[in-house]
Parts: C-alpha cells; sequence; structure tokens
C-alpha cells in the first residue's frame, strides 16, 4: 500500500521537476531523492489513510490557469522576470561591472541557472548549505558571502572546495584565516579566499590597515588564495529617494576605496571587488576597480523596494518590475470592508511596507495572524465573495520563497512550469 502512494508520488514530482527549463542536468540524484521523500511522509505516518486516487500533490498542474491553483501559491510571471533578468544586465551596460546574482532570494538552483545563461559571472550565497545545494545542482561559480567560523563548518566548507573548484569562501578575522588554511592544507587544497569588509558593523573586517593585515595574512598562507574583497552596504538599499541613496553610497565607499586602493598599491592581485545591491546597483561606476554587483532582489521585487523610489522616479522604484505573487483565497467576508484570506505570516511574512493587492490600490492587507490574512479597505473595486482570489505583491522576497517548497512558473496566467526551492531552510 505504502509502496503504491509514494512511488506515483515520487514519479509525479520528477516530472516536475523536469519541466523547469534545461535542468535536466542540473538535479544531482541525492538531492532529487531528498526532494521527493518528502512527498511520501504523509503516506508513511501512522493512521493516514491517503488513498491511491488523493495524491499528496496533484497529478498534474503542469498547463493549469494560475487562479486554478490551490492557495497559498507562490508565483512567478516568467516574463516579468525574464525582462528583469535582461535589465540588469542593459542598466550595466558600457560601466564594466559585472553581475552576481545573489540566491538568498530565491534559492533554486533552477532560476540560478537562468541567470547565469543571462550573463551573470557567477553566484553569491549566505550560508554554506546554500552553497553546497548550488553546486551540487549545476552552479559551477559560486561565491559565499558569509563566513564560516565553526571547525566543522570549515572541514565541511573545505570538503565542498575540494570537490568544486568554483567555490570562493569569505573571511574577516586573522584567526578564521589560519583556521581556514590548516583545514585546507588537511584537505590537500587551496582554497579561494575574499576579504569581507566591514561596512555596516555587520560583519566583515574594519577598514583601512586591519583589512590591509589580513589580506596579506591570507595571501602569505600556503593552502589559501587571495582573490580579493566584499564591501556590501546593505543599511543603503532600502533608503528612500534616489538622490539620497547615492549620498549615502558614495560616503561609505570612501574608506572602502582607500582601503582597495592600499592593497593595489601593496602588490596584492584584487581580483574581485564586490558589493553593492539592488537599491545601489547602478551607483557603482565610478568607484575603481568595483567588478560586480550581488543584486537579489531585482528578479522578484517587493514592496519594500518599490517604495524606494528610483532615478527618474521618486515615487516608485521602477528600474524592475515586480513578479512575484502570492495568490490568496477570500475565506471569510462577514464584515463590512473587511476580507480575511488564507495567507498569513506563514505565506507573506510580516515586513513592512505590506503586501500590495493587485488591483486594489485601497486595500490595506495584514498578514500578521499566523494562518489568516487581514484586508480592510473603504472601497473595493468590486464586490468580493468567499472563494474568489487574491494577487499579492509580496512584502520582501527573500523571507517569503523560503516559506515554501516550490514556485509556480506563470507564462500568459497558466502554470508552465514548476521550481523546487532546493535550499529552502538551508539556513547552516
Amino acid at each position: 500500500m505504502i509502496e503504491s502512494i509514494v512511488i506515483p508520488t515520487i514519479i509525479n514530482i520528477f516530472n516536475l521537476c523536469k519541466t523547469t527549463n534545461n535542468m535536466k542536468n542540473h538535479f544531482n540524484r541525492r538531492k532529487f531523492l531528498q526532494y521527493s521523500g518528502m512527498a511520501g511522509t504523509a503516506a508513511l505516518l501512522p493512521g493516514n489513510a491517503i488513498s491511491k486516487s488523493e495524491p499528496l500533490f496533484p497529478e498534474n498542474e503542469i498547463g493549469l490557469s494560475k487562479f486554478e491553483l490551490e492557495t497559498p501559491s507562490l508565483c512567478l510571471d516568467l516574463d516579468i522576470m525574464e525582462s528583469n533578468l535582461k535589465k540588469v544586465h542593459e542598466n550595466l551596460q558600457g560601466t564594466g561591472i559585472g553581475v552576481r546574482p545573489h540566491t538568498k532570494t530565491h534559492k533554486c538552483p533552477a532560476i540560478a541557472k537562468m541567470q547565469m545563461d543571462a550573463g551573470a559571472i557567477g553566484i553569491c550565497t549566505a550560508k554554506l548549505s546554500e552553497s553546497q545545494v548550488m553546486l551540487e545542482n549545476g552552479i559551477s561559480e559560486v561565491l559565499m558571502t558569509g563566513v564560516n567560523i565553526s571547525s566543522s563548518k570549515i572541514r565541511k566548507a573545505m570538503q565542498l572546495r575540494k570537490r568544486h573548484s568554483g567555490f570562493i569562501q569569505a573571511v574577516d578575522n586573522k584567526q578564521n584565516a589560519r583556521d581556514l588554511q590548516d583545514a585546507a592544507k588537511e584537505a590537500g587544497i587551496i582554497a579561494d579566499v575574499v576579504v569581507d569588509l566591514d561596512v555596516i558593523r555587520r560583519s566583515g573586517v574594519p577598514t583601512g590597515l586591519p583589512a590591509l593585515e589580513l589580506a596579506q595574512l591570507v595571501d602569505q598562507l600556503s593552502n589559501l588564495r587571495f582573490k580579493g574583497i566584499l564591501a556590501y552596504d546593505g543599511g543603503a538599499q532600502h533608503i528612500k529617494g534616489y538622490q539620497k541613496r547615492l549620498e549615502r553610497t558614495v560616503q561609505t565607499f570612501e574608506p572602502v576605496s582607500a582601503t582597495y586602493e592600499s592593497m593595489i598599491q601593496s602588490g596584492l592581485n584584487v581580483e574581485i571587488f564586490s558589493g553593492a545591491g539592488t537599491g545601489t546597483y547602478n551607483m557603482m561606476g565610478d568607484v575603481p576597480g568595483f567588478t560586480d554587483v550581488q543584486v537579489g532582489s531585482y528578479l522578484f521585487m517587493d514592496t519594500q523596494y518599490m517604495v524606494i523610489g528610483s532615478k527618474g522616479n521618486e515615487n516608485l522604484y521602477d528600474d524592475f518590475d515586480p513578479s512575484l505573487t502570492v495568490l490568496a483565497t477570500v475565506i471569510n467576508n462577514n464584515h463590512p470592508n473587511r476580507l480575511i484570506t488564507d495567507s498569513g505570516a506563514k505565506s507573506l511574512s510580516i515586513n513592512k511596507p505590506s503586501g500590495m493587492v493587485i488591483g486594489e490600490p485601497g486595500f490595506s492587507y495584514n498578514a500578521g495572524s499566523d494562518e489568516y490574512g487581514t484586508v480592510t479597505f473603504e472601497k473595493a473595486n468590486r464586490a468580493y465573495k468567499t472563494g474568489d482570489l487574491l494577487e499579492i505583491i509580496v512584502p520582501h522576497c527573500d523571507p517569503v520563497v523560503n516559506l515554501y517548497d516550490r514556485i509556480y512558473g506563470i507564462r500568459k496566467g497558466k502554470v508552465e512550469s514548476i521550481l523546487p526551492i532546493m535550499a529552502r531552510g538551508h539556513s547552516r
């Protein structure tokens, strides 16, 4: 009985994976079995009575209208996303600056592959487990922007580097550099390393002499290879107003640029000088030596970015368009000027500004309850009954994606592909 339930479900998910663009060779067997194994978990629990005619997931959602999907569902407009993929490269044309997207936004190897195909020079990851998912699923150039401190993580990182030559790690203190050296020597490899500079007093080594000395130490250690520096100003990304954002970025990068120059003058080879993000990606053209931007949210967009304004529009950030939405169902309309949906904090996150209901600018969406969303309004463009669907631009795309197992790729209103979020929950 168990076999009759689990095997069709695994085959179904395998077929879903095959529908993603050019992903046939990019899902290794182990990760596939981990992902597909989740589908059979419910069938193995004592007392469950899921019949063969009632699979855990629908037999085939490809070709459905997005409005036929069960909710909450995470939907990606593929046409808009592909436009955003092109726009970031077009907007940087002539600057000499490359694109190294941060995959903490989507956690999906299939989407990382699309970014590489669009011209990215590599991708960024935040954590070691994210790095492993990307490297083991067809992404060859991975720069991990966080540091590994514990001895177990450092050893794992070196084993990952041993299997994948395109893996680059960050360091922000001398003891960590020595620990990386010992582990690399033990693994019999030379590990590529970048020095993370402290830009917003969160992570990184202070700019100036401390950064220079750390870079020189890395360069001197026999089993480490100094590749360059990271300088990400997360605090500047959501400053409202292009000019204010630019002023902050210029001010922040003065000591960073001075540190870069000191490294060059000392004879260090700074091959990588990476930083910036979706809010500041087009402000780095005058920074000497700057190589690439770590954009993430540009691909999906969210309400947090939409409100910061762009160079040509102070009220709306319109360099990129929102492609990621959550479908929610109205489940209660018993009170005037108030709707309750099935999509709360576990579907949308509680970041501010809140999610935006498409087609209803007067709606205020509160996702503060775990399972329920509350919509309040003075005026609606139409009357809503239970069972009606709302489409919501997400508040902050990164944590919202991490709430789901899959992204529905939508083309002209229909499901074209289903993209497994294979690094979901990989926060170690």
